[in-house]
């Protein structure tokens, strides 16, 4: 019999200042051992606030559980205690209803707190987890309770499935993005290609189409139900952001889009691909038109910031807002050959996770430069999951990032098993260490 894990040891590997959440059961009596997705955010009562993905397993195939749903917890002490977490859309247990998945928040001025998730329909195109209507819930009292799903419109694309029965295949993995005085939500995610309009390059899921579009939010401020939200949809069809497939110019393997506002106003965005680099793109309107992606690299004609088909996080140590010029870019410091894993071995290669300093430069033709990658964490291979299944030994990063009273804190999944947090200093020290917490 193979000894489980230590959770006490486990836990600590990454080094975290914040432990949100430990799986209460590692049996099959609690669909809690997959958690993921895991975006932390300011409360409209001064609290930090959390939605995440939970599941026993993530559920990518129709032969896994059926259990993936929307959790919600809160903490009154900066992120020191949180409260036990409850589901708020999606099944308790395999079989009680169709999976929610990929939850997203949206605070309004006036403090209703909206969730937006893929509403599962019992049919797929691509991937069993990928396909779902957009739908959205609400609270009016801080979480303690929500409002019945309402059907948020979206836009069709020439790259969904022509049925228009069959739902889109879109993922929306970081929160929106507050924009300007006026206050609207900005957010980028991938819209996956049907298998109907264009088959993957190779049997690899890695080599499926996808493209990287945006939506902006209109109406939130004014409450409306989620079914009337006004969404605006940019970077659509022949526009949508696309990266060749190494190989393949007619499949774009371009997802997972993060914005940052830079200190001249324009939004940059960063997207994984599967080209052995991140891509970026920049707007100069707010998030209508964006240019054609370029490869990252460490500054203007120097080398390529090296990173397989994994989550690149990029956020701003100032606030989700602020534009202030220093930036802080998660990678894995390498193009998918890691150890004895290639390139399409997702399971294996994502990992250790590096943190890489950026800094705004006017006038460049890359608007944010560069510093050396640092070793941020890593782990040592043991997988964490639902017994049986071997567990997860990836470090991939499906994080969110809050700044609360000078302090920023990246807050993720370990192995998505674990909810964890550490803090980031705002500049590098004068030691030259890292400054992570």
């Amino acid at each position: 019999m193979t000894t489980p894990p230590d959770l006490k040891q486990e836990v600590q590997r990454t080094h975290p200042d914040f432990i949100v959440y430990i799986p209460n059961s590692q049996d099959d009596s609690l669909a809690d051992t997959g958690n993921e997705h895991f975006l932390v955010f300011d409360g409209p009562d001064s609290s930090l606030m959390a939605v995440w993905t939970q599941s026993s397993v993530e559920n990518y195939d129709p032969s896994l559980p059926g259990d993936q749903h929307i959790t919600f917890s809160r903490s009154a002490d900066e992120g020191v205690t949180w409260a036990k977490p409850r589901i708020i859309a999606g099944p308790k247990k395999a079989g009680e209803c169709l999976i929610a998945s990929w939850g997203y928040p949206l605070v309004s001025k006036s403090g209703r707190i909206y969730v937006l998730y893929s509403q599962h329909v019992a049919r797929f195109d691509t991937y069993f987890h990928h396909t779902g209507w957009l739908h959205g819930i609400y609270s009016d009292d801080h979480g303690l309770t929500w409002s019945k799903p309402q059907n948020v419109p979206v836009a069709r694309s020439i790259n969904d499935n022509s049925d228009p029965s069959m739902p889109p295949n879109m993922l929306c993995w970081q929160k929106p993005l507050r924009l300007g005085k006026d206050g609207r939500y900005l957010a980028g995610f991938t819209r996956w290609t049907s298998f109907a309009v264009r088959k993957p390059a190779t049997d690899s899921w890695i080599s499926a189409d996808a493209r990287v579009e945006f939506m902006r939010f209109e109406n939130v401020d004014d409450n409306p139900e989620p079914q009337d939200l006004k969404i605006r949809w940019f970077a659509a069809n022949e526009q949508a952001l696309a990266v060749p497939f190494p190989g393949h110019p007619e499949n774009s393997a371009c997802q997972e889009p993060t914005i940052v506002r830079l200190p001249d106003n324009r939004l940059f965005c960063v997207m994984r691909t599967s080209s052995g680099s991140p891509f970026w793109s920049v707007s100069s309107d707010g998030g209508e038109t964006w240019i054609q992606p370029r490869r990252l690299l460490r500054r203007d004609g120097g080398a390529p910031l090296q990173h397989p088909l994994s989550p690149c996080p990029m956020y701003d140590v100032g606030g989700n807002t602020a534009g202030s010029g220093d930036y802080v870019l998660f990678i894995h410091n390498h193009d998918g050959h890691y150890k004895n894993f290639g390139p399409t071995e997702s399971h294996g290669h994502r990992r250790p996770i590096c943190l890489v300093r950026g800094h705004f430069q006017a006038g460049a033709e890359q608007p944010v430069w560069f510093d050396e990658p640092v070793l941020f964490m890593d782990h040592t291979g043991v997988g964490l999951g639902k017994p049986g299944t071997g567990g997860r030994t990836d470090l991939a990063l499906y994080s969110s990032f809050t700044v609360r009273n000078g302090q920023a804190v990246l807050w993720y999944p370990d192995r998505k098993f674990f909810l964890l947090g550490r803090k980031i200093a705002r500049r590098i020290p004068a030691n030259g260490e890292d400054g992570c917490g």
